[in-house]
């Protein structure tokens, strides 16, 4: 099997495997001798590691290093936790956790471990899934959380079937499919005619608008999520201008004409 050599040691592996054993053993005596940490489940830490990764997240594109640390030790924390709890019910160990996504990363990367050449990251991703497929996936979308939010969700949807090989081919034919979805959605707003709307059929159309601009984004190696959230960031730090500003002017949200509230708004774009 060929196995990548390390371009150098790593001269603080010791203190990793040091600091990893150390949480390890915090985490065992939290779980023995705190009564919050002892009543803790999988099932209710859940909802707990979904609002960290969110926090991480935040922390990513705020480009704050030193909460992306702090979020990256909670996450750790609770992959031990749910190590540990899976323990305590003879179901696995961390160790198992471990060795079993070492054991997957060398399986899915025969380009560095075996004699399967790779020379690209589309490759590199074809091979992917079609290893899943070899090893037990029904699906090449099986992969994707049930619960993911809808714009993420589509976004891995279109990444898996890529993997694969079912994709447009160039961007511009990708660009002509969104037009065209919204042609559709527009049509289904014609303010000439004297149909109702089908909302149905426009929440339809809507989605297959969003889910074309979601492919036309990954073509252009933009990620849709992270720029609907820049976005979001940008208004709500705008709309906080305008909330500061006009009460310093002695002026009231709601009591304000949109001409007014626009001077503020604008103010704002210029900072």
């Amino acid at each position: 099997m060929k196995k990548s050599p390390l371009s150098a040691p790593d001269p603080n592996r010791e203190a990793k495997l040091k600091a990893f054993d150390r949480l390890l053993t915090v985490m065992d005596e939290l779980r023995e001798n705190c009564p919050w940490d002892k009543k803790q489940t999988l099932e209710s830490l859940r909802h707990l590691t979904i609002e960290e990764t969110y926090e991480l997240s935040d922390a990513i594109l705020e480009g704050n290093l030193t909460e992306v640390k702090k979020e990256l030790g909670d996450l750790m924390l609770h992959n031990v936790f749910y190590a540990r709890i899976a323990s305590e019910q003879g179901a696995f160990s961390v160790a198992d956790v471990l060795n079993a996504i070492c054991d997957k990363l060398i399986e899915r990367h025969p380009h560095v471990y075996g004699d399967t050449v790779a020379n690209d990251e589309k490759t590199v991703k074809e091979n992917w899934e079609k290893i899943k497929l070899r090893t037990g996936n029904n699906s090449v979308l099986e992969g994707v959380p049930k619960t993911l939010p809808a714009l993420v969700k589509a976004i891995r949807i279109q990444d898996k079937a890529r993997g694969v090989g079912f994709d447009w081919e160039r961007k511009e034919q990708v660009w002509e499919k969104v037009e065209e979805e919204m042609s559709e959605f527009k049509n289904e707003f014609n303010v000439e005619s004297n149909n109702a709307i089908n909302k149905e059929k426009a929440m339809a159309e809507f989605g297959d608008l969003l889910f074309s601009l979601v492919n036309y984004a990954r073509f252009i190696n933009i990620d849709p999520e992270e720029a609907l959230e820049r976005t979001n960031k940008k208004f709500i730090k705008r709309f906080q201008y305008l909330e500061i500003e006009s009460a310093k002017d002695g002026k009231k949200m709601g009591e304000m004409t949109l001409a007014e509230m626009d001077e503020y708004w604008n103010r704002a774009k210029l900072i």
